[in-house]
C-alpha cells in the first residue's frame, strides 16, 4: 500500500510499508529518505520520519524513576489467602458446630461427633472458589505488556512497556497498543481504536494535541506522543484497579440462610447453656455428675439438640447445588466463575445487552446496491430490480433498488465498486462486498490508475478507460462535488437512520481520458467537481442468528431487555426494531448525552427508553446503579473493558469468550463460545436452583424448628434428651439430606418470586411443632404408662429408640409434603428412603453404631399407639395452618383489589 493511501502525505511512510514495497506510493523513490533507522536490536528495520525533538535525557530519566514515575502496575488483587481462607473458615456458623463437635469428642462418643465433617467440606467448596476468582482477578490486564519504542537523548530506543516514564516522548505505530497516556506532539495521520474503552466502535483519528489513553490500539498511521500518566495514574490502570476489588455474589438464597444462622445463633447460645445445665440436673446435679461420669452423657444430651438447630446441611447442600449447576452450564460452554452468582440468574428481571459482541458479532454484511438516477426520481421503487441480494434472516432487508437507470450503468457501478473494493489488504467493508459480489459471479477487471481508500481522506479511487470511479463516506464525497446533493442526501440520511453503514459510489466521466492524466491524478489524488453521485452502497452489522429469538424468550419471561451502546442512538434503535427488542411496540431510543446525572431522576428516564446510544463508560456503571435504584436485579453483558466496571456493578455480569481479558476477569459468567442463545439455558438454571432450593430449605428449617422446641421443652421440664446426636444424623441423611439433594437437582421452570425467607418459614412452622410436639408428650408421658425409669440407660434408650422413630416417620411425611406431586418418580424416592431407614434397623452394624433398635414386645404396641397420636397430631396442625394460610391469602387479595 503506498503511503498515499495510508496517510494521505508522504512523510508518514512506515517501516512495514518500505519492508513490502520497497519504494514510495507515488515516486518510486528510496522510502528512507528524510527518515532516521533505529539501530536498537529488534527495531533495525523500523524507518522514522525526521523530528527535532530530542526527548528525556538520562538523567532527566533517572530523576523520574527515583521518583516513582514509572510504568508498573500493582498486579495483586484485593484479598490474600490468608484472608480468604479466614473469611470461610473463621465462620460462626463453622465456631457453633466446631464447639459441638470439640465438647463430644471430650466425651469419648466420637460416633456423635460425625456431624462435624461438615465443616471441612463447606469451607473447602468456599475457599477453593474463591481462591479461583482471586487467580482470575491477579490476571487481569487491559495493558498488554510489550516493547515500546520512545525518543530520548536524541535516539529512538526500544525499552520494556514498564520502564516508560513520566513525560517521555513514546512512539505509536499501526497495529501497536498506546501502553500509557499521552499527548500527541506530530501525528502522521494516527488513527485508534478505542472501542475497548470507550464501547465506540468505529475507529478515532487524532490530531496534534489529542490526548491517547491507554489501552486503545493504533490502527493505522504514525504519531510522536509526549506520556502524561504512568502506572497506576493511567486510564487503563485505574479501570484495572476498579475492575480487581473483590466483590462477592450476595445471593437472596444466601442471604436468608445467613438470616436463619443468626436468629438460631441468638437462640442456641443461652439455650446450650440451659440444655447442659438441664442435662447435669437430670443426673443428679455436678457433684455427681462429675464423679460418676454421667457428665458426658449430659453434654452429648446437650449436643443433640444444638446441632439439630443449625442447618448446617442446607449451607453444604447450597454450595454443592451451586457448583452442580456451575459444571452443567460448563458443558452448554457457559464458565460460571461465582458460584452464588448460578442462583442470581433466577431473579434478573432487567437485562442490558451490549450491542457489539452481543446482539451483533461485529462483523459487517453487504447489504444491497441503490442506484441513484434523476433528481426527481430519487425514491425506492416497490417493484425494483434485486442487484445483489441481501443476507437472510435477521441480516435481510428485501428490496435493492435502481432507480432511473439502464442495466449497462447498474452494471458498470457494480463492476466498479467490486473493483474499488479490491485493494490488496481490503479493510471488513470490502471483504463483505468481495464476498457478496463474488457469489454473484463479478470478477476483478484491468484498473489503470488505483488509489487506496484512506482514513484520512475517507475515500478510493479508480481510473478505467478515461473515467475516474470513487466510493467513500457520502459526507467527504458531496462536499467536493457541484451540483445539487440534496436528494441523494437524504436518502442517505434515510439509509443511515434504518442503521445501515452507507457509502457512496460517483463518477467523473471521461475526466482522466489520457495516460497523463491518469499518472496525474495518482501523484495528486483529488475529487473531481464535474464528479456525478451514482449509486449508495449499504451495509449493515452482522446479526446473530439467534438474537431475535432469544430476545423473544426473554419477553416472555417478563424480563426487561435494554441494549446499550456507544453508536448512534439511530444505528442502535434500527437493529433493535429489526431483532424485536420490544416485540410489536416500537422501541425507544435515546442519546446517553442528554440522559439526568442525578440518579433518581436516572431511575425514571430508564423505566421508559429502550435503546440508549453515545453511552459513556461511566454512564454505563451510572445506568446500573439506577436500575437498582428501583429495585431491578440487573444484569449486563458486555465484551469491552469500557464495560468491565459496569459489569462488575451489577447484580450479574456476563461476559462474551470473545472479550477483553479485563471484562472477563471481572464476569459472574462468561459465554465461551460468545453465543447470545447460551443466556435463556443460564437464566433457566438460576431458576431450576432457586425453586428448588426453596422446597429443600423447608425440610432444614422444620428440623431446626423442632430442635429448638425439643431443647426448650427438655430445658423447661429438666427431662433427658430424647435423642441422641447419631440419631438425628440417621434421621437427617434419610429424611433431609439426601433426598433433599436429589430434589434439588430435579427439572424446574418455576419464575422466581420474591419472599424466599417468608415462605420457607411458613411452610416449616407447622411440621416442626407437629414433630417437637409428638416428641416431648411420648417423654413426657410414656415412661408413665410402661413404668420406664428414665435414669437408667436402658429405659432411657428405649424412650430415646421410640423418640427417633417418631422424629423419622414424621420427617418421611413432611419430605412427602415437599416433594409433591408424588405420582412420579417422586413418590417412588419418598418410598425409597422409608424403606431404607427401617430396614437399617434390622442391619446390625448400622443400628449398632446409630444405637437404634427396631422394637419388639409390647414396646412395639407402645410405638405404634404413640406414631398413630404423632401422625393425627400432624394432620391437625397441618390443616390448622393451611386454613390459616387460605385465610390470610384471601384477605391479602381482598386488599390488593381494593387498592387497585
Amino acid at each position: 500500500m503506498s503511503a498515499t493511501g495510508m496517510f494521505g502525505k508522504n512523510d508518514g511512510q512506515t517501516a512495514a510499508e518500505v519492508s513490502a514495497n520497497g519504494q514510495d506510493g507515488n515516486s518510486g523513490n528510496a522510502a528512507n529518505n528524510g527518515k532516521t533507522n533505529v539501530g536498537q536490536q529488534g527495531a533495525s528495520t523500523v524507518h522514522l520520519p525526521r523530528i527535532s525533538e530530542v526527548g528525556l535525557t538520562p538523567a532527566e530519566v533517572q530523576e523520574q524513576v527515583a521518583q516513582g514515575n514509572v510504568n508498573k502496575i500493582d498486579t495483586e488483587s484485593s484479598r490474600s489467602l490468608g484472608q480468604i481462607i479466614r473469611e470461610n473458615v473463621f465462620t460462626l456458623f463453622n465456631a457453633i458446630i466446631f464447639v459441638a463437635m470439640v465438647l463430644v469428642l471430650l466425651t469419648g462418643q466420637w460416633k456423635d461427633a460425625v456431624f462435624g465433617l461438615v465443616i471441612i467440606i463447606n469451607s473447602g467448596i468456599g475457599v477453593f472458589t474463591e481462591m479461583r476468582a482471586k487467580h482470575t482477578l491477579d490476571k487481569l490486564s487491559i495493558l498488554v505488556a510489550s516493547k515500546s519504542l520512545v525518543r530520548r537523548d536524541g535516539r529512538d530506543v526500544e525499552i520494556e512497556h514498564e520502564d516508560i516514564v513520566l513525560g517521555d516522548l513514546l512512539w505509536l505505530r499501526s497495529g501497536e497498543q498506546v501502553p500509557a497516556d499521552a499527548t500527541i506532539v506530530h501525528t502522521w495521520g494516527l488513527e485508534l481504536d478505542e472501542s475497548m474503552l470507550t464501547g465506540e466502535s468505529r475507529t478515532v483519528k487524532k490530531g496534534e494535541g489529542a490526548e491517547v489513553y491507554s489501552g486503545s490500539n493504533a490502527t493505522s498511521g504514525m504519531a510522536l506522543v509526549r506520556v502524561d500518566a504512568v502506572g497506576e495514574q493511567g486510564y487503563a490502570a485505574k479501570l484495572t484497579a476498579k475492575a480487581k476489588v473483590y466483590k462477592k455474589t450476595v445471593s437472596d438464597l444466601s442471604k436468608g440462610i445467613n438470616t436463619i444462622l443468626k436468629v438460631m445463633t441468638v437462640i442456641v447460645i443461652p439455650l446450650c447453656i440451659l440444655l447442659v445445665a438441664s442435662q447435669i440436673r437430670t443426673v443428679g446435679g455436678w457433684q455427681v455428675a462429675f464423679s460418676t461420669g454421667a457428665w458426658r452423657s449430659a453434654i452429648v444430651s446437650a449436643v443433640a439438640g444444638v446441632v439439630g438447630m443449625i442447618p448446617e446441611g442446607l449451607v453444604l447442600l447450597t454450595s454443592l447445588n451451586f457448583a452442580i449447576a456451575a459444571m452443567r452450564l460448563a458443558r452448554q460452554h457457559t464458565l460460571v466463575q461465582e458460584l452464588e452468582s448460578v442462583e442470581t440468574l433466577a431473579r434478573v428481571d432487567a437485562l442490558n445487552l451490549d450491542k457489539t459482541g452481543t446482539i451483533t458479532d461485529g462483523g459487517i454484511v453487504f447489504n444491497q446496491v441503490v442506484m441513484l438516477g434523476e433528481a426527481d426520481n430519487m425514491s425506492p421503487a416497490a417493484d425494483a430490480d434485486i442487484v445483489v441480494d441481501a443476507p437472510s434472516g435477521q441480516n435481510a432487508v428485501h428490496a435493492s433498488v435502481t432507480v432511473g437507470t439502464t442495466d449497462d450503468e447498474k452494471s458498470a457501478a457494480v463492476q466498479a465498486l467490486y473493483d474499488l473494493s479490491n485493494e490488496e489488504n481490503p479493510n471488513g467493508t470490502g471483504e463483505a462486498v468481495l464476498k457478496a459480489l463474488n457469489a454473484k459471479g463479478v470478477r476483478a477487471q484491468a484498473v489503470d490508475v488505483r488509489v487506496p481508500f484512506s482514513s484520512a481522506r475517507k475515500w478510493s479511487a479508480i481510473v478505467r478507460g478515461g473515467d475516474v470511479w470513487y466510493m467513500g463516506a457520502p459526507e467527504m464525497l458531496f462536499s467536493g462535488f457541484e451540483g445539487d446533493s440534496t436528494a441523494a442526501k437524504s436518502m442517505v440520511a434515510k439509509y443511515a437512520n434504518q442503521g445501515m453503514r452507507v457509502l457512496l459510489i460517483a463518477r467523473a466521466a471521461g475526466a482522466c481520458a489520457t495516460p497523463e492524466a491518469a499518472t496525474n491524478f495518482s501523484n495528486n489524488p483529488r475529487l473531481i467537481a464535474a464528479s456525478v453521485p451514482v449509486a449508495l452502497v449499504l451495509c449493515q452489522e452482522h446479526i446473530r442468528d439467534d438474537a431475535g429469538e432469544t430476545l423473544e424468550w426473554f419477553r416472555e419471561q417478563g424480563v426487561r431487555c435494554r441494549i446499550i451502546s456507544g453508536d448512534s442512538p439511530a444505528t442502535v434503535g434500527a437493529i433493535a426494531r429489526t431483532v424485536r427488542l420490544t416485540g410489536d411496540r416500537e422501541p425507544v431510543a435515546m442519546d446517553a448525552r442528554e440522559l439526568p446525572s442525578d440518579v433518581k431522576k436516572l431511575s425514571a428516564v430508564m423505566e421508559n427508553v429502550d435503546v440508549l446510544g453515545r453511552v459513556l463508560p461511566e454512564q454505563k456503571k451510572a445506568i446500573v446503579d439506577a436500575l437498582h435504584e428501583s429495585n431491578h436485579v440487573v444484569a449486563m453483558t458486555g465484551d469491552g473493558v469500557n464495560d468491565a466496571l459496569a459489569l462488575k456493578e451489577a447484580d450479574l455480569g456476563i461476559a462474551m469468550g470473545n472479550a477483553a481479558p479485563a471484562t472477563k476477569a471481572v464476569a459472574q459468567v462468561v459465554l465461551v463460545d460468545s453465543k447470545f442463545s447460551h443466556l435463556p439455558s443460564v437464566v433457566a438454571r438460576g431458576r431450576q436452583v432457586m425453586a428448588n432450593m426453596e422446597r429443600v430449605s423447608s425440610l432444614f428449617l422444620v428440623k431446626t424448628v423442632y430442635s429448638a422446641l425439643i431443647s426448650l421443652g427438655v430445658v423447661c421440664t429438666f427431662i433427658p434428651f430424647p435423642y441422641l446426636p447419631r440419631h438425628i444424623t440417621y434421621i437427617g441423611a434419610l429424611t433431609i439430606g439426601i433426598p433433599a439433594f436429589i430434589l434439588a437437582l430435579a427439572p424446574n421452570n418455576r419464575r422466581y418470586i420474591p419472599g424466599f425467607l417468608g415462605r420457607v418459614v411458613r411452610f416449616a412452622l407447622p411440621g416442626g411443632i407437629a414433630v417437637a410436639l409428638s416428641v416431648l408428650l411420648t417423654a413426657w408421658t410414656l415412661p408413665g404408662f410402661m413404668n420406664w425409669n428414665v435414669s437408667k440407660p436402658g429405659d432411657l434408650l428405649k424412650l430415646r429408640d421410640i423418640c427417633a422413630i417418631i422424629v423419622f416417620v414424621l420427617g418421611i411425611l413432611v419430605m412427602a409434603r415437599v416433594a409433591q406431586p408424588l405420582k412420579s418418580w417422586r413418590g417412588i424416592l419418598v418410598a425409597a428412603f422409608a424403606a431404607a431407614g427401617l430396614i437399617g434397623m434390622f442391619i446390625p452394624i448400622v443400628s449398632n453404631f446409630f444405637e437404634l433398635q427396631f422394637p419388639t414386645g409390647w414396646m412395639l404396641v407402645a410405638t405404634t399407639i404413640v406414631l398413630a397420636l404423632s401422625i393425627v397430631i400432624f394432620a391437625g396442625i397441618q390443616t390448622i395452618a393451611d386454613l390459616i394460610g387460605r385465610v390470610y391469602s384471601n384477605i391479602a387479595n381482598r386488599k390488593k383489589n381494593k387498592n387497585k
